[in-house]
């Protein structure tokens, strides 16, 4: 049970931290106003994953009884994490635009990540999938893992917040690059048993 845990904690850990469209407003945030708006926008995914996380596990309990199908959206989350494994091995620095005349920060921060495709794919090809494998060990298997994946998700990008408060250059901070690449390859260990899990489900 508690190795579902770990998978929340881990995948959580490594959303939090890799860049992306929110990575990159909380540090926009925390260095134009204050760490205060910074936090606000780190804590965004509690808002507005919410509805995205009950459609993604709603659908694939109603597609729980095609075994293929599930072996299907694990092959494909195994792809989504492959491409993300490559995106975080290849980067060299990230650019951020300070250009902004006022806080929005929730709003933007919600918008932000309405629009952007990664809760949806994260939760619909790998999320979804293990929170119902997760509930089919035990109602608590699931939760565990949910709660680690936000808790690390979201306390994460708060201690980014605090940094960035701190070095204004955290994102093009070669130590941050290095750790973003050894992330990348934690990715590729997770994309590995989602491919397994699809071949077992395709048998």
């Amino acid at each position: 049970m508690f190795d579902y845990l770990i998978a929340g904690i881990g995948l959580g850990f490594v959303a939090g931290i890799s860049p992306g469209p929110l990575l990159v407003l909380v540090i926009t945030e925390t260095i134009k106003y204050n760490r205060k708006e910074g936090i606000k926008m780190a804590l965004v995914p509690l808002i507005s994953d919410l509805p995205i996380v009950f459609l993604s596990i709603f659908v694939i309990h109603k597609l729980s009884d095609s075994e293929n199908l599930l072996g299907i959206i694990s092959l494909l989350g195994a792809a989504f994490l492959l491409y993300l494994a490559y995106e975080n091995i290849r980067i060299k620095t990230i650019e951020i635009s300070l250009e902004a005349p006022e806080s929005k920060t929730l709003k933007k921060g919600v918008i932000a990540n309405f629009l952007s495709p990664h809760p949806y794919l994260f939760w619909m090809l790998v999320g979804g999938p293990i929170s119902i494998k997760a509930y089919n060990e035990s109602f608590m298997a699931a939760i565990l893992f949910i709660s680690g994946f936000y808790i690390f998700i979201v306390g994460t990008k708060i201690v980014i917040a605090y940094l960035s408060d701190k070095s204004k250059n955290i994102l093009s901070n070669k130590y941050y690059v290095i750790v973003v690449k050894f992330l990348g390859l934690i990715l590729l260990i997770f994309s590995i048993i989602l491919i397994k899990d699809g071949i077992q489900f395709l048998r």
